[in-house]
């Protein structure tokens, strides 16, 4: 398989700017997370190529979202729905821009509760008899027979303790947050009340992808093999592929295989696992990708991973106009060929059954 060059557009007007190339790399490396992201989207491919002030905007943007608008919530009814306005416009801009599973939807849910039936009213029919119409008469029936309780002044001081609870253990968590080093989905304490989440700690400088292929050849070290590529079915593979639009879907393989990217096949046995599958022409693990190079044909005899850095192709650029969304380099295998005798000891070891050819 040859490999892709990798190099700036070589078109006369960009030799002729000797400044265009440097601003262009300024602007690919504020915007690398649209890039690098688990599996980006067609909207991702034109953010990732933005004015690197954009991007200076988005992250301060970013924080203001996260670290100052959640204390809207204790300024009154007001800010309160501010805050629930931010927080969803933020998660909207997330879902817009990448293929985030329905990590940010779910993340939509808790700020509903912001507004109150005052705020939703436009929603619903003012007609005599209405929705708006009972719940007014039941507002009206609740203050009328609203009283101090035992019950209310119980309730309150049990939410204050709990306030006092959570502020303590959470001092952890924040000393953590602030930490150069801090640890990303932990505990600080057996019951678990108080933890840090966080769907990534950091974002990687470039993106890898691991490119499974096989072939029918006898000889995998054969220099006349033909190696033919298994498509996924919304990871970056071919070249000429869109980026795909699937949130709120997941498509787990493909996080799993961006994972293993930017390690090694030593800490992702799994992906041994899948090569075997793929060995024997199983169907489950074949309903998992977009394209089988040997649908309909003998399975292969040899499968391998392969080891590719990919970038954005810039749009107007040279290869945009050979239709390519992605270039890409070959950095190395990411595990041997094998075949299904070679991973018999493997599969034992593990207690796996050995797939079968169908």
């Amino acid at each position: 398989m040859g490999l892709e060059h990798v190099s700036p557009d070589s078109s006369p007007r960009a030799l002729c700017v000797p400044g265009r190339e440097k601003q262009e790399e300024e602007d690919h490396r504020a915007g690398r997370g649209f890039e690098t992201q688990p599996v980006p989207n067609p909207l991702a491919y034109y953010l990732h190529r933005t004015p690197w002030w954009f991007h200076q905007l988005e992250t301060l943007f970013n924080h203001f979202i996260e670290l100052v608008v959640p204390f809207f919530l204790f300024l009154g009814r007001r800010m309160g729905i501010v805050h629930g306005v931010l927080q969803i416009l933020f998660q909207v801009l997330l879902i817009v821009s990448g293929n985030l599973s329905f990590l940010n939807w779910l993340t939509i849910v808790p700020s509903l509760a912001c507004f109150d039936d005052a705020t939703l009213g436009f929603a619903f029919s003012s007609r005599p008899g209405g929705v708006k119409a009972r719940v007014a008469e039941l507002q009206a029936r609740g203050v009328e027979e609203s009283r101090p309780r035992l019950g209310a002044l119980v309730r309150r001081v049990l939410d204050i303790s709990f306030g006092v609870l959570i502020a303590c253990l959470s001092i952890p968590v924040v000393m953590n947050l602030l930490n150069s080093k801090q640890v990303m989905n932990t505990s600080f304490n057996s019951l678990r009340i108080v933890n840090t989440y966080g769907a990534f700690g950091s974002i990687t400088r470039e993106r890898t992808e691991v490119i499974l292929q096989g072939t029918a050849s006898l000889d995998a070290h054969d220099p006349a093999a033909v190696w033919e590529e298994y498509e996924f079915k919304c990871k970056p593979g071919g070249l000429k592929r869109r980026p795909c639009l699937i949130s709120p879907y997941h498509y787990r393989l493909d996080w799993l295989m961006w994972f293993a990217a930017f390690q090694t096949y030593e800490h992702n046995d799994w992906i041994i696992h899948l090569a075997g599958k793929l060995l024997a022409n199983e169907k489950a693990a074949l309903s998992l990708v977009a394209f089988n190079p040997f649908e309909g044909k003998e399975p292969p005899r040899w499968v391998r991973g392969e080891h590719y850095r990919y970038k954005f192709s810039r749009p107007g650029g040279q290869h945009a106009a050979e239709g390519k969304w992605w270039i890409r380099k070959r950095i190395g295998p990411y595990f041997p060929a094998l075949n299904l005798t070679g991973l018999r000891n493997f599969f034992q070891a593990r207690q796996w059954p050995l797939p079968r050819p169908s």
